[in-house]
């Protein structure tokens, strides 16, 4: 998963760095989702999809940084944001299925 799968603007892309590519996007991503979402709903809301991108973004990260890079760093950085995220997915679920039974 280290050999080179091509050269993109002087960087070296690897499997390992597609996995890290794609988390890091997944991160970042869910902010428009948040903002798309607040904006439709004129106030901050933060949807289900928000914390599924959170935590699918924080496990290909922590992915990368366990097998890919073995940085501590990463680790460190990284966990924190799935338990977090998984939390919160795990509140809104919940929460939706009680109101749902009400």
């Amino acid at each position: 998963m280290h050999e080179v799968l091509f050269e993109f603007l002087g960087a070296s892309v690897t499997p390992w760095k597609l996995i890290g590519y794609t988390g890091v996007f997944l991160f970042a991503g869910r902010w428009l989702v948040q903002v798309i979402s607040s904006s439709k709903e004129k106030q901050p809301t933060f949807p289900r999809v928000f914390w599924i991108m959170s935590l699918m973004g924080s496990v290909l990260l922590l992915t990368y940084f366990i097998f890919g890079k073995n940085d501590s760093v990463g680790i460190l950085s990284n966990a924190f944001p799935a338990c977090i995220a998984l939390y919160n997915l795990y509140l809104d679920i919940t929460h939706k299925s009680k109101l749902a039974s009400v």
